[in-house]
């Protein structure tokens, strides 16, 4: 019989480094794909998960929700996709479908949702298992490496980017996989772009200025001008003080991040005059097809710097470090 295991890199307990393991390859239930995994993105969310700071993971949990795949085998009932079709798994991977927010169309709200490589099978593995329903065509324009950080770090930006309106001048906080994607929405847009780092960060800064930001500097500068809307994606609660004096009056401050550090205290000044908080949670398949759309037209050029599956703890630690610009990839 042919050899039935993989290779994957599990959780076992949170703030420990992932253990290689040689593990069975899963079986795809009903309305499932089983996918021979082509690449998955290192997210930041990840780093959450691994570091505790996510509560009640389901353990021991493959980690990954940026992935990128094959079809290798069909569950019962599928019908949306055929073995050999390249398809991407986000970090929605199921919902109730009847709870109140799922009714309304806020699926990303849902009572009942779980999420891969959380409470889900993800993709630091040589094959992972989804739910077709939450599956998305890769856009035939990217290679592996090149779609996978399209599938969170491209749709929460581009969900960030969408509830700052209509604004025409926008910084963005913490310059990495999200922010590096979401900027060239936003120029092509005709947005005018401001980018904030860590302090001293000069790469950061002129690979910001590279993608379009007019200005680039320190989180701890002031902005050189009033801005109309704020993106975090750097989980720093101090920004969210910071970023809420560097909007004009009216302006929108967006947390993008599914944690945050806590927020200190500020003076209601700096929220008087109509400014605004607002957070990013999860996404919607709406979404993800729309993104799926979208970038190629942009076109988003995402710049990816590739680990084989066995570094994942290096490429976590290199996020975890701010040591690279663009988005980690880990190739199985």
């Amino acid at each position: 019989m042919p050899d039935q295991s993989m290779q994957a890199m599990v959780l076992e307990r949170p703030g420990d480094p992932l253990v290689a393991r040689e593990i069975q390859r899963p079986e795809p239930g009903p309305g499932q794909l089983r996918l021979r995994v082509a690449a998955c993105g290192v997210c930041r969310t990840d780093l959450h998960v691994v570091d505790g700071e996510l509560p009640d993971p389901v353990l021991p949990v493959i980690p990954g929700h940026e992935i990128v795949g094959v079809v290798d085998a069909l569950g019962p009932g599928t019908q949306r996709y055929r073995i050999g079709d390249r398809v991407g798994v986000p970090w929605l991977g199921h919902v109730c479908g009847h709870c109140r927010y799922c009714r309304a169309g806020h699926e990303n709200l849902c009572d009942g949702a779980r999420f891969t490589g959380y409470q889900l099978p993800g993709g630091y593995a040589q094959y992972t298992v989804a739910d077709e329903a939450f599956c998305f065509p890769i856009p035939e324009a990217y290679g592996d490496a090149e779609a996978a950080p399209l599938l969170c770090a491209g749709l929460i930006g581009q969900r960030a980017l969408s509830m700052a309106g209509e604004a025409r001048t926008l910084g963005i906080y913490g310059f990495g996989a999200a922010a590096h994607i979401v900027a060239q929405v936003a120029r092509h847009q005709q947005r005018r772009l401001f980018a904030f780092t860590r302090p001293g960060d000069t790469d950061a800064q002129a690979f910001a200025r590279s993608l379009g930001a007019e200005w680039a500097g320190g989180s701890d500068e002031p902005a050189p001008q009033a801005l109309d809307a704020a993106l975090i994606f750097a989980p720093v609660g101090a920004l969210v003080p910071q970023a809420l004096s560097a909007v004009d009056k009216g302006g929108r401050v967006v947390c993008a991040g599914i944690h945050m550090s806590d927020i200190p205290a500020f003076p209601y000044a700096l929220l008087w005059e109509e400014r605004s908080i607002c957070s990013v949670a999860n996404l919607t398949r709406a979404d993800g097809e729309a993104f799926m759309d979208i970038a190629p037209r942009v076109p988003v050029r995402t710049h990816v710097q590739r680990y084989p599956l066995a570094q994942a703890n290096q490429a976590l630690a290199d996020l975890r470090e701010g040591r690279m610009q663009g988005a980690a990839v880990l190739l199985p």
